[in-house]
């Protein structure tokens, strides 16, 4: 977005940032949230800043326990690794899940949640460091996707099956070589595009597995109710120590260029937070 080669191109100039977490400082005539009260939401930009307007009906209450850099980590990654896995894929223990870019934000949530759910997971991934992330979360294997003969690796994991669920937020060349191994009746979650570029998945190979490939897209405007169930979903799971939420690394506001940077440059891992003052 702030590159302007995202679907949503705010007027120039703007204040770039989605996910946001703190205090609620002003509400307007007859809300029935008060001032405050410890709040996360999503925005549709404005977030990298001090003070930023959220909608009434995206506030995320957060925890007691919860900081705000953890819960700012919450509005957007969270509900689009449930949805993907368990209202778009149907996902059910016992099944394999390859997940994508599994040391990202999102990929790091679905690995997760669906461990915690029963599932088991292989990781893909870009280099050492980043699969000793993956592992950490819960990834049982672990393939080099940088790496020629990732899916033959991912066939021999899977005694030959193939993976019930790929997990795809890189797209490109990623996509492309994925479907080859997903299993018969499998579904493949079109998660996003990191890669910066758009599949073109052949439709022959879903026809002879027989297989689904499934967009993930949701909105506070269309999806409220399922938004809602997912957001409770994963923080029941976080209470019960089942998944961990945080902020795999945090830069002061002013190191906002530098932090752009580093995710561009993929040197990033999880999700990464600015700190516009300390916690009070």
């Amino acid at each position: 977005m702030a590159a302007g080669r995202y679907q949503v191109r705010p007027p120039l100039p703007f204040v770039p940032g989605q996910e946001i977490s703190g205090r609620i400082a002003a509400i307007g005539p007859g809300s029935s949230r008060r001032i405050g009260e410890r709040v996360a939401t999503k925005v549709l930009w404005g977030g990298f800043a001090a003070f930023a307007l959220a909608k009434e009906d995206t506030l995320i209450a957060i925890p007691d326990s919860m900081s705000f850099g953890a819960a700012a980590t919450l509005p957007v990654v969270w509900p689009t690794a449930w949805i993907a896995l368990f209202d778009r894929a149907r996902l059910a223990a016992g099944e394999t899940v390859l997940v994508h870019a599994a040391a990202g934000g999102v990929g790091l949530a679905a690995v997760q949640l669906a461990r915690a759910t029963g599932a088991k997971v292989i990781a893909g991934v870009g280099d050492q460091d980043k699969a000793a992330l993956a592992q950490a979360a819960g990834a049982e294997h672990v393939v080099l996707t940088r790496n020629e003969g990732w899916q033959s690796q991912v066939t021999a994991l899977t005694d030959g099956r193939g993976p019930q669920v790929i997990f795809d937020a890189v797209g490109g060349e990623i996509a492309d070589a994925s479907l080859k191994v997903l299993a018969r009746n499998g579904r493949f979650l079109i998660v996003g595009f990191a890669s910066g570029q758009i599949p073109k998945l052949a439709a022959n190979r879903l026809l002879l597995k027989n297989a689904s490939a499934l967009g993930v897209y949701w909105s506070h405007e269309l999806d409220g109710p399922l938004v809602v169930r997912s957001v409770s979903e994963v923080l029941a799971l976080w209470s019960a120590g089942k998944v961990r939420i945080e902020a795999s690394h945090v830069y002061p506001l002013d190191s906002l260029k530098a932090a752009l940077a580093d995710l561009e440059g993929r040197r990033t891992t999880g999700k990464c937070v600015l700190d516009v003052k300390e916690e009070t």
